[in-house]
């Protein structure tokens, strides 16, 4: 029989160009085919632990009969109707933003109000009804209550920045934020179905929602239109789906209008949130407007429900990309299984795993950040063992407004003038050669 020793050997006779006396064995079929079968016994045997693991980790369609329970509960709660419920306006009008009513939908100790109301005096808080249904009643450690949920640990944070990024000083005109040479964000309102624990601007929040005025953003417009070089422009917030569509379409018309404005993204998190707001409306305008990208924020499994698949088929109708930039979360993602399922369950409803972002340290949410090398060992558990559609990129956010950096294993070990060594998937140090093997003479290429 065949061994992988022989298989190696063979390989290395057959592409040696040196002239020697060693014997070259001839490989039957049948030895090839063991060689590969044993091969692919190591590669099954290289998943089984995320094959345990993966179904125990629930997803918002395993969850969905508990979904539509929870649903008729806070109807109830809520005086609300089955046409109210598919009614984005009616979930921002009824965001839950009193304890009292959060305690009659999910299980909370009287010391967990006490904090929920103290955490309130400082940082707002507010869930949208559709994404309180997919909270665990009695679970405390449910990832999606933790991004919902104010915790105590907020105000323990002595360690945070509102401004960690330098946003304030990367704005060259009203709404713009700007670190990169040929993209900018515009920012267009605080508003948010749903204001994330970890938030990387709730300095922004407030007490009141509001949207920038027209005046403000029709300045960062000129700004752009006087600036060739920019090229992607990334429409963010808050969130933006949650302007008016006749203000959206309105953006989206003067940037169409700027000729080196190549392309468009759209920041929300509507999708985990209020999947309602994706409306045959809403897609009408989108639609207009290729070519069109949409970056949303999911971080668990939990988050991916048939309502979500639902308003991803429609935007993607509508001509929209559709991209994930999910963040790294002490105690929600920060296994390398979860965030695995995560990017699987994304792939399924068509939105492709984009990046992993490190948390910023901002004020308040010390208890969410994670070590850089849990994110390394993430992305160690993903490459190789997962197809690349699947593999997104770890990055930190450079203070300062100093641009997104990535985090990468180490892969190649060391350079020299004809060979690189590197290290595979799987750990395996391997010599690869690092030269060109002959010279084009380009001038007789042209005359042949």
């Amino acid at each position: 029989m065949v061994m992988k020793e022989d298989y190696m050997l063979h390989q290395e006779v057959e592409n040696s160009s040196a002239k020697n006396d060693q014997v070259q064995r001839i490989i039957t079929p049948e030895e090839k085919r063991q060689v590969a079968l044993e091969r692919a016994a190591e590669l099954k045997l290289r998943i089984e632990d995320y094959l345990v693991a993966r179904d125990h980790i629930e997803t918002g369609f395993d969850q969905w009969p508990r979904i539509e329970k929870r649903k008729a509960r806070i109807l109830q709660v809520l005086n609300g109707t089955e046409a109210d419920w598919n009614d984005w306006k009616w979930h921002m009008k009824n965001r839950i933003r009193d304890v009292e009513v959060l305690a009659q939908i999910i299980d909370l100790t009287d010391k967990e109000i006490e904090d929920i109301k103290k955490v309130g005096q400082k940082f707002r808080w507010a869930i949208s009804p559709y994404y309180a249904s997919l909270m665990s009643e009695r679970d405390p450690s449910c990832p999606v209550r933790l991004q919902a949920i104010p915790s105590i640990l907020e105000l323990l944070d002595q360690s945070g920045k509102d401004d960690p990024m330098g946003e304030e000083f990367t704005s060259p005109a009203p709404c713009i934020t700007r670190r990169y040479p040929d993209r900018l964000i515009i920012n267009v309102t605080n508003q948010c179905a749903m204001y994330c624990r970890h938030c990387q601007r709730r300095r922004n929040i407030g007490e009141v929602d509001r949207n920038k005025p027209r005046s403000e953003i029709k300045a960062a417009i000129e700004y752009i239109r006087a600036n060739p070089e920019i090229r992607d422009v990334l429409i963010t917030g808050g969130d933006a789906l949650l302007l008016s569509n006749s203000e959206l379409d309105w953006i989206l018309t003067q940037l169409d209008s700027i000729p080196h404005v190549e392309i468009k993204r759209i920041g929300t998190r509507t999708l985990v949130s209020m999947p309602q707001r994706i409306t045959p409306q809403l897609c009408e305008i989108l639609e207009k407007h290729p070519p069109l990208y949409i970056n949303t924020q999911f971080n668990h499994p939990k988050e991916i429900t048939p309502a979500v698949a639902e308003a991803c088929d429609k935007l993607i109708k509508a001509g929209a990309v559709l991209g994930n930039q999910a963040v790294l979360l002490n105690g929600i993602n920060n296994n390398v299984h979860v965030m695995k399922k995560l990017n699987h369950e994304l792939l399924k409803v068509r939105i492709r795993p984009y990046y992993i972002f490190h948390a910023k340290t901002v004020t308040g949410t010390s208890h969410f950040i994670t070590k850089v090398e849990e994110g390394i060992k993430i992305m160690e558990k993903l490459r190789g063992y997962t197809s690349g559609l699947a593999v997104p990129t770890y990055i930190i956010n450079a203070p300062k407004g100093y641009g997104k950096t990535p985090m990468l294993p180490e892969y190649l070990i060391s350079s020299g003038e004809d060979e690189i060594v590197i290290r595979t998937w799987e750990k395996k140090v391997i010599s690869y050669p690092n030269k060109k093997h002959f010279k084009t003479d380009l001038n007789l290429v042209k005359s042949t």
